[in-house]
């Protein structure tokens, strides 16, 4: 998954097929953001994007800053553009129009939602105090998980990884309210003063509620209930595996029948459980992390009830904080700009279209494209990912480390893998989602409750292969093992400002065909994802000694980004980003291969001072174009599977023989790696 921003957004690609036109009224689209004095064999990053931070502050309501920001904030404006123009038509009930104008429209009546209170989640509320034993508490955790709180575990309908064609019920660890398991026990005071901020967060929230029941409330037992909720939670995170044990598809893939399962977690009642979440046909499931399960089945029985109790509570108003009266967002951001270091709140109507689009983005995404986003545009990404293609099958055809026997498995895998460019071509059908004007927090519960009615109704029906996890306007993109294929929304190609014709290949082939095309096809045969077959299932289709080879080239990524420490007493897990270090490696290879087949490369002409291949590199480090709070660091570092933007600059550069000759890297400099060192896989 590329990851520039895990947030949705989009706007008009750009992207050029055709000879670069100057423009005297705007800067060149990377030498403007170039800091000229920092030398690039000294750290490239702040080379290629110094100027441009230096001059771009991050805000007070943002942990980042970036291009992905200016993407975003452009996008948005134009989403909302489009909620406003709903709200204000006399839509035909179930159209996109009524149910998009109808959930903005409550969404930003803050009067109406501070009158409301809690009113909406009243039900659930009773159903918690209700809770008499472990069989009642799974039983209300199954109905909250259904409305959009999860709590006590993770579990989702989903592809079986050794049966692609088959949809699976598939559990795995959870239940903690912390972002990791790492949060629970270590103890620099940084994290320490989070776990007491926690507990803090906790207690204002389940004092918050009391009050709200008009029952007296005594702020002392609020306190011990959060402590209870802490301690509780790091009983469970004990059983957590690690953020690097999770890449391991044979070892988190265990699949068992409801009866196995109930055998090695005996106080939940699996199969009353299932059946309240509306599985009906499950003649076997997959467990991600058995030993977790058998914690937490030992935990429900060791924990009072009314610890339990007090946790569903506070889960279920936490997780619906940002559709409640002000005072429960409010809660909710002071605690996390711990995690985050944003200084205030973004403003209601940037909030408000964030939850919109979790409820209805693929409904919205299909009113955008018709106005930003055209087949032109499409067909030329669908271009470009056959060039991409075509640079893997070349790579793999010269490897010297892998047998004749695995290559030709290899060709057959990317030659199968589906490209989905833009939009989809097939829309989901949101007619049966309940969205009108009574309440905002029923618009946004209706959602989650269509949401799982979705997903579960899976089950028992053929994979959809057509079927997208993203929305058009996404800034993002991802490789689906399972069905092996690349998902290229419409937002992940945007550069701000510039229209296609004015951004030339050499930018475009670093921006969006390494960052992003080079880098999701890469991802098919990265540590995790070159596991998987042509047809998308898990099985080992290697020879044991190009497996143990390509391991041992991976080990040589992981020591060196092991060795980088973005904040002091933080340092990146190579472990556990591995996979996506490997694909943005991959991607800026091909990315290169596939940009030397290009006019401007072979005519060599320099624009703005600097060489087609200059600027390639230069596009590439535009995609991670921003700088981070000292607090969100800190939160990806133990949280992330990505790398921090610089290090996915710099940390590849310095793998590549091309960076070398294209920069003049010499030996003794920061951007130097010895040549023994330098990874080599794809």
């Amino acid at each position: 998954m590329s990851y520039r921003f895990l947030v949705a957004l989009s706007t008009v690609l750009f992207f050029s097929c055709g000879d670069h036109k100057e423009q005297s009224n705007k800067p060149d689209v990377v030498a403007a953001n170039i800091d000229t004095t920092v030398d690039p064999t000294q750290d490239f990053f702040e080379f290629a994007n110094g100027g441009w931070i230096k001059a771009n502050p991050i805000p007070e309501e943002q942990s980042s800053w970036g291009i992905g920001n200016l993407v975003i904030e452009e996008n948005i404006k134009r989403l909302r553009e489009i909620s406003e123009k709903a709200a204000a038509s006399n839509a035909k009930a179930g159209s996109a129009d009524q149910m998009i104008g109808d959930f903005w429209a409550t969404g930003m009546d803050s009067v109406k939602r501070e009158k409301e209170g809690l009113d909406a989640l009243k039900p659930f509320l009773d159903k918690i105090n209700s809770i008499s034993d472990i069989n009642s508490l799974v039983t209300t955790v199954a109905e909250l998980k259904k409305i959009g709180s999860s709590t006590l575990f993770s579990d989702y309908v989903g592809q079986d990884a050794k049966n692609s064609e088959m949809m699976s019920y598939q559990l795995n660890q959870g239940g903690l309210g912390l972002p990791e398991r790492e949060y629970y026990f270590k103890n620099d005071s940084a994290t320490m003063a989070i776990r007491e901020a926690y507990k803090q967060y906790i207690s204002t929230t389940l004092n918050m509620v009391c009050k709200e029941s008009g029952k007296p409330c005594d702020s002392n037992q609020c306190t011990k209930a959060a402590e209870e909720i802490l301690k509780m939670e790091t009983t469970l995170a004990k059983s957590h595996r690690k953020m690097e044990d999770l890449r391991d598809p044979y070892k988190n893939y265990n699949k068992m029948s409801v009866d196995q399962l109930s055998i090695q977690s005996a106080n939940i009642d699996w199969k009353n459980y299932l059946t309240v979440m509306g599985l009906k046909t499950s003649d076997s499931l997959i467990v991600g992390q058995p030993e977790f399960f058998t914690a937490l089945s030992k935990q429900l029985k060791e924990t009072p009830l009314g610890v339990w109790k007090n946790y569903v509570t506070y889960n279920l108003v936490s997780d619906m904080a940002g559709v409640l009266p002000d005072a429960y967002g409010v809660a909710n951001f002071n605690f996390n700009k711990l995690l985050n270091g944003a200084k205030v709140r973004r403003p209601r109507w940037k909030r408000v279209i964030q939850v919109e689009e979790g409820a209805m983005g693929e409904m919205l995404g299909q009113l955008y494209v018709k106005e930003f986003f055209n087949e032109k545009a499409k067909q030329r990404y669908t271009v470009m990912v056959g060039a991409i293609k075509d640079a893997l099958k070349d790579r793999i055809s010269k490897l010297s480390w892998m047998s004749d026997t695995t290559k030709q498995k290899a060709y057959t895998k990317l030659a199968a893998i589906k490209s989905k460019v833009g939009y989809p071509d097939k829309w989901k059908d949101f007619s049966g989602m309940k969205i009108g004007r009574e309440s905002y927090v029923l618009n946004y519960i209706n959602s989650r409750i269509w949401w799982h009615n979705y997903e579960f109704n899976k089950m028992g029906k053929p994979v959809d292969r057509d079927e997208w996890d993203m929305y058009p306007q996404t800034y993002n993109a991802y490789y689906n093992p399972s069905n092996n294929e690349i998902v290229l929304p419409a937002g992940i190609f945007t550069i701000p400002g510039y229209r296609d014709e004015e951004v030339d290949d050499a930018v475009v082939y670093g921006y969006g065909g390494a960052s992003t095309i080079g880098h999701e096809i890469t991802h098919g045969f990265d540590d995790e994802g070159r596991q998987f077959d042509e047809k998308g299932n898990l099985v080992s289709w290697w020879t044991k000694t190009d497996e143990e080879l390509f391991n041992k080239k991976a080990d040589v990524m992981i020591r060196q980004f092991d060795a980088y420490e973005p904040v002091k007493g933080y340092h990146i897990n190579g472990k556990a980003t591995l996979g996506e270090n490997i694909a943005d490696l991959g991607g800026i290879l091909l990315g290169i291969e596939a940009f030397k087949k290009t006019a401007q490369y072979k005519e060599n002409k320099k624009i703005a001072g600097y060489t087609p291949m200059q600027r390639y590199f230069l596009g590439y480090a535009l995609g991670w174009l921003g700088h981070t709070r000292e607090e969100a660091e800190k939160n990806r570092l133990m949280t992330d599977v990505h790398s921090p933007a610089k290090y996915r600059v710099n940390g590849p550069f310095a793998d590549v023989d091309e960076f070398y000759s294209t920069f003049n890297i010499k030996a003794g400099s920061p951007m130097f790696r010895a040549d023994s060192s330098r990874v080599r896989i794809w």
